[in-house]
């Protein structure tokens, strides 16, 4: 029977709960209930449950306050909270403080029943893997797995282990030796594990290292430990130098696969050197551990055998990439781009780079892309954000994703910078019209020069920001300037002409007439007071 503890400061709806719920047929025993979350503290502190069912809404302690209480005090008590409250801050706060259901008043008596019942089937997983758990830590496995991890670690004195290891039955043989490490990947660093995932990680290392004791101890090849981190390591140990390498790499193949057979888990092994002597164990187990870090690149799933490892990585090859990825960005050229960060991320893929080292590459191109980008814009920036993101990238794909962001935004920086240098040119170049329109021999040319750029260029990013050409926007300059003279002054046809920058008056006719429908002198007379 699981103890059950009610809470709500309505008497009348204690009483409800309490005497219309079966609680033996559901599994349960309702040892107490309390009136608020005050004398609900008082009670837990010498009475623990396995259920707390809460109000949210209650004087002195609230629902909250409680919950709060048992998510830092009583981590495996299971909270259920009722309440009139649809609020979707009560729902987060329910989150934070791992409840495990949130019920809405009303609650009817079936409803209760089948969230007890989902919680009871919880508790008893939850049970049967501390039971399982509890029961292996009795065993004398522990105690051989802390022998053999103190040998492989090189942390207690050969001789003292084999003496103990003799002691339980077991010699080691062979003249060269390999640590191996078995490495579950979703309960690696790589992974962020919710609080139900972590409880489960010792059953299924669990599961793993008997796994691998069977097929080892099948094979005769070694034996095999497991560390207090849930990882299994392997003592291959054998006397046909030759064919060891290949023989390690199968045998670690058929416990990757048999892992995933069994718990849909992907396994990742790494494998050290091969040594020559006991003393020397903690150098293959060193080269083993680091050989994981390459899962960061290379994904999980993978066997990482350190004596096969092919160190060529080519810096030169490296800088090509960052070259045309800088080149790429100041062209403002997206899809070049991101192509070239695929290059980088497959570059970084196939060699051999650690955890380590690829941060280390990818934060070097963080700081060329800065040094390139800021040379153009002043406003574009390098964070501690920026960066740190990168650090905290749980494996290369993530740590791609974030470089990502930061091309996209230094993309975006060139293209403010290309934009306000069109809005900048077009502006002194209406500015340039405006004051010259008078001059009968303004052409696009001498536009050009003062802005000392090609009259091709400038032609297209003035119809881009405009919607006209030179010569359509300089005779609406002169256009209007012709109309405010007509409207304003009594000057002759031929002087308005003259000063709006027409040296034939019969040419300025036409065009008058053509933009405004109408002649100059109509024009006048028209707007005249």
């Amino acid at each position: 029977m699981y103890k059950i503890l009610l809470v709500d400061d309505e008497i009348l709806v204690r009483e409800a709960i309490r005497d219309n719920m079966n609680w033996n047929e559901l599994g349960f025993e309702l040892v107490k209930d309390c009136e608020n979350g005050k004398d609900a503290i008082s009670y837990l502190k010498e009475h623990p449950v396995d259920v707390v069912l809460t109000d949210i809404c209650m004087p002195y302690v609230d629902g909250m306050e409680l919950s709060k209480y048992l998510y830092e005090e009583h981590p495996d008590t299971a909270i259920i909270i009722f309440s009139g409250y649809d609020d979707f801050e009560y729902a987060k706060r329910a989150i934070k403080y791992q409840v495990s259901e949130y019920m809405l008043k009303p609650v009817t008596g079936q409803e209760l029943r089948e969230t007890l019942l989902r919680i009871k089937e919880k508790l008893n997983k939850s049970h049967q893997l501390t039971k399982v758990y509890k029961n292996y830590t009795k065993n004398e496995d522990v105690i051989l797995s802390k022998i053999l991890t103190n040998l492989i670690k090189g942390t207690q004195q050969v001789e003292t282990c084999l003496r103990e290891l003799l002691e339980y039955g077991i010699e080691i043989k062979g003249s060269a030796y390999r640590v191996a490490v078995l490495d579950i990947d979703i309960y690696s660093d790589l992974y962020e594990v919710d609080e139900e995932t972590k409880k489960e990680s010792a059953l299924m290392a669990f599961v793993t290292n008997n796994i691998a004791k069977e097929i080892v101890g099948r094979n005769k090849s070694g034996i095999v430990s497991q560390d207090t981190d849930n990882r299994s390591y392997i003592l291959f140990y054998t006397n046909l130098v030759k064919e060891d390498k290949k023989e390690v790499k199968r045998i670690s193949k058929e416990i990757q696969d048999k892992v995933w057979e069994t718990t849909g888990l992907s396994l990742s092994v790494g494998i050290g050197e091969l040594v020559f002597s006991l003393n020397e164990l903690d150098t293959s187990y060193g080269s083993a551990i680091n050989s994981l870090t390459y899962r960061y690149t290379k994904g999980n799933g993978v066997i990482f055998d350190c004596v096969e490892s092919d160190f060529k990585k080519n810096s030169v090859e490296l800088d090509d990439i960052l070259a045309l990825m800088l080149t790429e960005i100041r062209k403002g050229n997206k899809d070049a781009s991101l192509v070239t960060l695929e290059q980088l991320r497959l570059w970084i893929q196939t060699n051999d780079i650690s955890k380590n080292e690829t941060i280390a590459y990818l934060h070097q191109v963080q700081c060329r892309i800065y040094e390139s980008i800021s040379e153009i814009n002043e406003c574009f920036e390098l964070r501690d954000d920026d960066i740190s993101k990168i650090s905290g990238a749980r494996n290369l794909e993530s740590a791609t994703e974030v470089l990502k962001e930061y091309i996209v935004h230094a993309l975006s920086a060139v293209a403010q910078v290309v934009y306000s240098s069109k809005e900048r040119q077009t502006g002194l170049a209406l500015d340039f019209i405006h004051s010259n329109y008078g001059n009968p021999n303004l052409t696009l040319q001498e536009v050009c020069d003062y802005l000392k750029i090609s009259t091709s260029h400038f032609s297209t990013i003035f119809k881009e920001k405009t919607g006209k050409t030179f010569l359509e926007v300089l005779n609406g300059v002169r256009m209007e300037k012709a109309k405010q003279l007509l409207r304003e002054t009594s000057l002759k046809n031929y002087e308005i002409a003259e000063k709006v920058g027409f040296s034939d008056p019969h040419y300025f006719n036409i065009a008058f007439k053509k933009l405004t429908g109408t002649t100059p002198k109509n024009y006048a007379k028209e707007h005249s007071a």
